[in-house]
């Protein structure tokens, strides 16, 4: 596989796995999809629950969902894993986030949630869709985002769960 220096996320695809304490994407805490699952590496990953694989995409690269969760936020990375790591519920930590980061409204949450759910569809990452999925053995999938082939891959099945309609 060809490198490319601003193609962090292609350069390691995860072939990922069922893996408890892990939630959805689409499970939205607050506002915000895709937070809480963030939270939930942190925590795994401080536990040594987390596949090595998963632990390669935490924090803020540029091309991981967790930087792009923090960039959306306005907090680092650091932040929202030392407030995690000391126990704070999730909606603290997103209420910390909120207050101290960029205040976001309704309106942008809600854009954010569509930006995340379409990411890999007709975008800068639409390259990397199909080697994900060719190497993870999803080819008779109907994966249209990359969050969907998260979602397939971990065993859940946002099509026939509608999953888009929780946003």
């Amino acid at each position: 596989m060809q490198e490319r220096d601003d193609d962090l996320f292609a350069i390691h695809v995860p072939l990922m796995q069922n893996i408890p304490g892990l939630r959805s994407c689409y499970d939205k805490v607050g506002r915000l999809i895709y937070f809480g699952r963030m939270l939930d590496k942190i925590r795994l990953h401080a536990a040594n629950q987390l596949p090595p694989d998963y632990a390669e995409n935490l924090g803020e690269h540029q091309f991981t969902l967790d930087g792009r969760c923090c960039r959306f936020l306005g907090v680092p990375y650091s932040e929202i894993k030392k407030r995690t790591l000391a126990g704070e519920p999730d909606e603290a930590v997103l209420n910390w986030a909120h207050a101290h980061g960029a205040s976001r409204t309704d309106e942008e949450c809600n854009v954010w949630n569509r930006f995340i759910a379409k990411l890999g569809w007709r975008d800068e990452r639409s390259h990397v869709l199909p080697q994900r999925i060719q190497e993870s053995g999803l080819s008779d999938k109907p994966i249209e985002t990359l969050i969907d082939h998260i979602e397939f891959d971990e065993g859940r099945d946002p099509v026939a769960d509608r999953a888009w309609e929780k946003i």
